[in-house]
């Protein structure tokens, strides 16, 4: 199928942008790298009027450093995250995520900022920037907001942002130092039936710190296992403790049924991702030449 007909406009400016959505009143919606929109299109799932092109708009499609903070533009692709060295050293669970999306094709065209705005449950993106602790700046016609990502979704597929409004950073504190993933697809770099990600500061002697565990593809949104991660807090992180955490994730999904896995299937996947996760986390803090001895 082809899209409906729809016009076409090429933002200059952020503030450029807001007003062309601002001017279809909430009926045209923003084109980025076009990995997720332009098919929903073509398929009829959307037929907005008009689509407002951010591809040009420079500084979105910059990577830049505040203090602690790293700050990723909306349009900044794929490939650009996965080559980064900035990223593979101040994100680094970003870096490891971003190549289990799609394939290269995918991740030359697809942005972080689109991906986000998509809010796809299993999208690799909105799980890594959840575990991560981001926040993301919003523009609309009257202010500039920032919206924790842990709270950017109100289900699947659907965000609380406004149709005039353009996401244009996504900002990340300090990462902890110890990182993991892990997920489960049918088919290499496919859409993830279940996956994992968590992040740690600290050690089995000192006690970890920080730890923040967050799953895609078991509910409407991906969500963090508070419980499990609050239960890890001071620990060694040792084979019963994290076999407790990976009970305790339960209480963070209600998984679906889809045309890849049951929600009993899912369901029972969670505690099994969850412990090889976090035996990743474990080795990772092992093996880490700074020994994070505090």
């Amino acid at each position: 199928m082809k899209a409906a007909p729809f016009g076409y406009h090429r933002a200059r400016s952020v503030s450029d942008a807001v007003d062309l959505l601002t001017a279809y009143d909430g009926t045209a919606r923003v084109l980025a790298g076009g990995q997720s929109l332009v098919p929903m299109m073509n398929m009829r799932l959307i037929r907005p009027d008009a689509v407002v092109d951010i591809g040009g708009i420079t500084e979105l499609g910059v990577i830049r450093t505040d203090g602690d903070r790293t700050v990723v533009g909306a349009t900044v692709r794929y490939s650009t995250l996965e080559r980064s060295p900035e990223v593979a050293v101040r994100l680094p669970l970003a870096a490891t995520m971003v190549r289990a999306i799609g394939d290269r094709h995918v991740r030359n065209r697809g942005t972080i900022g689109g991906s986000l705005a998509q809010g796809d449950p299993t999208g690799e993106m909105p799980l890594a920037c959840m575990t991560l602790g981001a926040v993301v700046r919003v523009s609309g016609p009257d202010r500039v907001r920032e919206v924790p990502v842990a709270e950017l979704y109100e289900g699947s597929y659907a965000t609380c942002l406004d149709p005039c409004e353009v996401l244009t950073e996504i900002v990340f504190p300090a990462t902890p130092q110890h990182h993991a993933f892990a997920e489960m697809t049918r088919r290499h770099n496919d859409f993830a039936v279940i996956s994992v990600a968590a992040v740690a500061s600290g050690n089995a002697v000192s006690g970890f710190r920080d730890v923040r565990i967050g799953l895609g593809g078991v509910n409407d949104t991906p969500v963090l296992a508070t419980e499990a991660s609050t239960g890890l807090a001071g620990t060694a992180m040792s084979d019963a403790e994290i076999a407790d955490a990976a009970h305790a994730a339960l209480a963070a999904v209600d998984p679906p049924t889809d045309i890849r896995a049951s929600a009993e299937y899912r369901r029972h996947l969670v505690p099994i991702y969850v412990r090889r996760v976090l035996e990743q986390l474990r080795a990772a803090s092992a093996a880490s030449p700074q020994g994070d001895p505090s």
